[in-house]
């Protein structure tokens, strides 16, 4: 009952970048056995900047069509970019880009649009504030409006809890969920984004935890793996690490029904396999 998908900047059509368009790529998807997709289309378009003037209508009738041709639905929207920046200037170009992303998903059919929840700094690096109170009440207070745009256009914001971000475990997505009060903001779950070398050791209840508290805000999932390397934690297609994925699979499978999970990190190489082992191990659990 599982609906896998695949990150589609990670789907390759052809060796020459130029010919890397989204139909070849969307058709490539198709071909490889994924009923879903997380688009991200400044990473699957080239050429094109995206900036507010480009998310237009045309856009959207664009993407629809494309996708339906296909008979792919686009799980999520990606528009990653960094809400808890300090300047304020920039900060107001990056909420006006969500609302243009959600203007797009809104008229594509695109139920959802996802970020993840930055650092207080321009360079979207942890320091030693990423984890502070501050940090976290200026993300919702950045936040707010972007999710009122997203009730006004009837779609899900989805939020990525990651380690090394301002929320960074289970606990501190629930402060922000009930601190925004909104029911159009929710989970995206990536397992390998809440590991780092500093809990890697205690995955299961890392692991387990998240699944517990989050259950209900849970919208989709990203499935990867990892492998530890330099005193980091490398991303790898699922299968080519070290991850467990049966507890994930059961939970899922148990408590989502239906849910979309895309995989991510696969090349041409894999993309295949690593779906095979999902289904697989979902099969079996």
């Amino acid at each position: 009952m599982i609906q896998l998908g695949i990150r589609l900047h990670d789907v390759n059509s052809a060796s020459a970048p130029e010919e890397q368009t989204l139909e070849a790529r969307a058709r490539k998807a198709r071909e490889e056995g994924f009923s879903c997709v997380h688009l991200a289309l400044s990473k699957c378009i080239a050429g094109v900047s995206f900036d507010d003037a480009a998310l237009t209508e045309g856009l959207a009738a664009y993407v629809r069509r494309v996708f339906r041709e296909q008979n792919l639905d686009v799980a999520v929207l990606g528009c990653y970019l960094n809400l808890a920046h300090p300047d304020e200037e920039k900060l107001r170009e990056i909420q006006s880009r969500y609302y243009g992303n959600l203007r797009v998903a809104a008229l594509a059919g695109i139920g959802m649009v996802g970020t993840e929840t930055g650092a207080p700094n321009a360079a979207y690096k942890r320091d030693a504030n990423t984890h502070s109170a501050e940090a976290l009440h200026t993300l919702m207070r950045n936040l707010e409006p972007v999710v009122e745009q997203a009730e006004r256009c009837g779609i899900t914001l989805a939020v990525e809890p990651v380690l090394n971000h301002i929320v960074y475990n289970p606990d501190r997505a629930l402060e922000l969920i009930r601190g925004i009060g909104s029911r159009n903001l929710r989970i995206i779950f990536d397992p390998v984004n809440l590991l780092g070398p500093e809990n890697v050791d205690d995955r299961e209840r890392v692991l387990g935890e998240a699944m517990d508290k989050l259950c209900d805000h849970i919208a989709m999932v990203h499935l990867k793996d990892y492998v530890p390397a330099e005193g980091k934690l490398v991303s790898v297609a699922a299968g080519t690490g070290e991850m467990d994925y049966k507890e994930i699979l059961r939970f899922l499978k148990a408590r989502k029904p239906y849910i979309q999970a895309t995989l991510e990190n696969t090349c041409n190489d894999n993309a295949v396999s690593s779906r095979r082992l999902i289904e697989e191990l979902y099969a079996s659990v």
